[in-house]
């Protein structure tokens, strides 16, 4: 056992005196980008994380977007088959303020997927445990399986569709892995999720789709796993960039079984490390004495209002507000707009990016098969759009992005296009691919029109009628 850790330790040393020496001539992490590149009108990066939609579900008829496939009757043309009916149901326009959604882990997402098939939701959410207690929940009606076939349009969402009319609309925006909600959250701040064995040992991680809390720690098991690799609030913080992890206190807005519909939420606060509150658990959080980074949302209204937003702001909502089903799709848009409204009257808005965005698909139907990138990833379609007084106005994004192009942006405006890149970074991490710089993801860029003046804030009302 002590030489076991002893060889642990010397192959950690070494690895990460060898990347030390690569970032020095590669350029490192202590290259800054050129000042003239117009990138840096941005200052301020807030990604404002929802949960469970489909990219069809809630803009599947967007004018101009690759939504449902219509006929020219304007009638959809895809037919998702019914097991238990022997018959195959059509996308429907939803207009309940409550679903029920589908059970969304990797299982799922492979078989809605099928092969390119994209059919198998129906049957997905038909079979999901459901463990229900109140009959009148949505999730518990003998008919809620059909619900993950219907979509929702401005007449449900007035603000998310004028905020695309408004801004930009990214209509091929995968989430980074075929998994749910954990993995998903993982990525967003690390590109990677992964199970480690050790504490402090990046060498113990080997990835992990569907259960990266394990085998040492689960989320609402008492032992705490261990996030071994790196992530980027530590190249943020070695290149003295601000962040900040904004969590709404309250429930969690999903259950910690992967594959389950309903079920008692967790307590959520920021300092309770949680499902959607993973950075407390990484060990250069940790070591980086950052913790306290982790805060209430009433900090993000308050450096708004104030002007003192930081650089990077990830935003996270509690179960009310988070759109996940069933929440009220009106109390996640009033809560978004809530936090839009209060960055567009900041001082700090004519030089911010809003990146919005829905972490998982939810079992909710979508056509767009994703691409494979790794073994990970891409996972099904989600809503996504740019808000932004340099975003291009009405533009639907036709690129193929992910989460991993948000990091890419950040990496680009603050750490001058450093990645999270075991052969860059001061530390080892055995990560399989570096997904910022994959072929086939896009560039953020393209939302912007740098040369355009500042865009005065277009405040709406977050309980329109």
């Amino acid at each position: 056992m002590r030489q076991a850790a002893r060889s642990r330790a010397g192959a950690a040393a070494l690895g990460a005196l060898l990347i030390t020496v690569a970032a020095l001539v590669a350029g490192g992490p202590d290259a800054r980008p050129a000042e003239d590149d117009p990138i840096h009108k941005i200052e301020h990066v807030v990604m404002v994380m929802q949960e469970n939609r489909s990219f069809d579900h809630y803009f599947g008829t967007y004018p101009g977007a690759d939504g449902i496939p219509m006929d020219r009757n304007g009638n959809p043309k895809v037919c998702v088959p019914d097991p238990k009916a022997g018959i195959c149901w059509r996308p429907y326009h939803d207009p309940r303020n409550r679903q029920g959604g589908g059970p969304h882990g990797a299982g799922n997402s492979k078989r809605d997927v099928n092969g390119g098939r994209m059919n198998g939701f129906i049957r997905e959410a038909q079979v999901a445990p459901h463990r229900c207690k109140n009959r009148n929940d949505p999730v518990c009606s003998p008919a809620s399986a059909l619900d993950v076939m219907g979509y929702h349009d401005d007449r449900e969402l007035p603000n998310y569709w004028e905020y695309a009319r408004e801004y930009v609309l990214q209509d091929r925006m995968f989430a980074p892995a075929s998994s749910w909600s954990l993995p998903v959250h993982l990525y967003m701040v690390s590109a990677w999720s992964a199970r480690c064995k050790h504490a402090n040992d990046p060498f113990s991680c080997t990835n992990a789709l569907s259960g990266p809390a394990g085998p040492r720690g689960s989320f609402g098991s008492g032992k705490k796993p261990h996030f071994a690799w790196t992530d980027l609030t530590h190249l943020l913080h070695r290149a003295g960039v601000s962040w900040r992890y904004y969590v709404f206190k309250g429930r969690e807005p999903d259950c910690a079984q992967d594959e389950a519909l309903s079920c008692t939420p967790g307590k959520q606060r920021p300092g309770t490390p949680s499902i959607w509150n993973p950075l407390p658990f990484f060990d250069t959080v940790k070591e980086n004495g950052q913790r306290g980074n982790v805060q209430s949302i009433a900090n993000f209204f308050r450096a708004a209002n104030q002007g003192t937003l930081p650089a990077v702001s990830w935003v996270i909502p509690n179960d009310r507000v988070s759109d996940h089903p069933p929440s009220k799709v009106s109390a996640g848009q009033a809560y978004v707009t809530s936090v839009v409204n209060a960055v567009m009257r900041s001082p700090n808005w004519d030089s911010t990016a809003i990146l919005l965005a829905w972490d998982d698909w939810g079992g909710y139907y979508d056509h767009a098969v994703p691409p494979k990138i790794d073994q990970n990833g891409y996972g099904i379609r989600v809503p996504a759009l740019v808000i932004s007084p340099y975003a291009k106005k009405g533009y639907i994004d036709h690129q193929t992005l992910s989460f991993d192009a948000y990091l890419k942006f950040i990496e680009d405006i603050f750490l001058g296009g450093q990645r999270l890149d075991p052969v860059t970074m001061d530390r080892p991490d055995p990560r399989p691919s570096v997904r910022e710089n994959a072929p086939e993801l896009g560039d953020l860029r393209r939302a912007f029109d740098f040369s355009q003046e500042p865009r005065p804030p277009l405040i709406l009302d977050p309980h329109p009628k």
